[in-house]
């Protein structure tokens, strides 16, 4: 699904699954300026069953059809929405077309039409879960991004430790930005407490105990991970679980080396 500006106040948005905000803010999926528009102006929530469009506490004047929304209206394909003096269309994203084949090619063989085909772009940087709730889960950051436990969050994370609305993560020049969102427990880079921050590859996000790192797509793990591991060298750390048994089995086969080398050098 998209939103189509007919009167040209902003180019058309693909909406993404999830919460998309508008509004005047810079953090929003999209910004709009002028006149009667208020920072958090209303949202629309995409699901796979559908859509419907909310006016938060402290919103602006929404309608839709004409007909003003105080609360929540479901949306379909064709409705105009009136966010204040602006103008959107709530349009379903169109099928790509294929080209007709030239002559002497059946569509659908395997020959070569010469057609350079399109490839979808690669989100520029991820964040990996590496721990609770979010471990092995990868998140794709291709604008704002809103990570807390609430459910209209982008990056919903159940966890008691985390706040309703915790940080705010978006790209910016070779890396990524942070800002805490006045959580309780607070936003980490590296092990240090921040109000905002830059985060390259490699670097963890922590929030309270909820840990990610931050992926460049096409960059080797074990390159990514040395900042992380540089930044922990200095601090005392509990062996990880199943780590502890493997301890003595370690020191003795190392002994073993030692003893065998000893007695071949005799």
């Amino acid at each position: 699904m998209k939103l189509v500006f007919p009167n040209g106040e902003h180019a058309q948005v693909l909406l993404s699954t999830g919460v998309n905000r508008i509004g005047s803010a810079t953090e929003n999926a999209v910004v709009l300026n002028g006149p009667g528009i208020v920072a958090r102006h209303c949202e629309i929530h995409v699901t796979s069953t559908g859509a419907n469009l909310q006016v938060p506490d402290g919103g602006g004047e929404v309608s839709v059809n004409g007909k003003t929304v105080l609360d929540i209206m479901a949306l379909r394909p064709g409705d105009q929405i009136g966010i204040g003096p602006v103008l959107a269309k709530y349009a379903l994203v169109e099928a790509a077309r294929s080209a007709p084949p030239p002559p002497g090619v059946t569509p659908g063989s395997d020959e070569d039409t010469g057609a350079t085909r399109v490839r979808m772009a690669v989100p520029k940087y991820m964040l990996r879960g590496v721990s609770g709730a979010v471990f092995g889960k990868i998140f794709p950051i291709t604008g704002p991004v809103a990570i807390g436990r609430a459910a209209e969050c982008d990056i919903s994370v159940q966890a008691e430790e985390i706040s309703r609305r915790h940080a705010l993560v978006k790209p910016s020049g070779d890396g990524l930005s942070v800002e805490d969102l006045g959580s309780s427990n607070g936003t980490y880079i590296n092990g240090r407490r921040v109000q905002q921050g830059f985060l390259n590859p490699g670097d963890e996000l922590r929030l309270d105990a909820v840990r990610f790192i931050v992926v460049a797509p096409g960059m080797e793990m074990a390159q990514q991970t040395t900042r992380l591991a540089t930044s922990h060298a200095e601090m005392p750390q509990a062996a990880a679980p199943g780590m502890s048994k493997w301890v003595p089995i370690m020191l003795t086969a190392a002994a073993v080396v030692v003893i065998v080398a000893l007695m071949m050098g005799r």
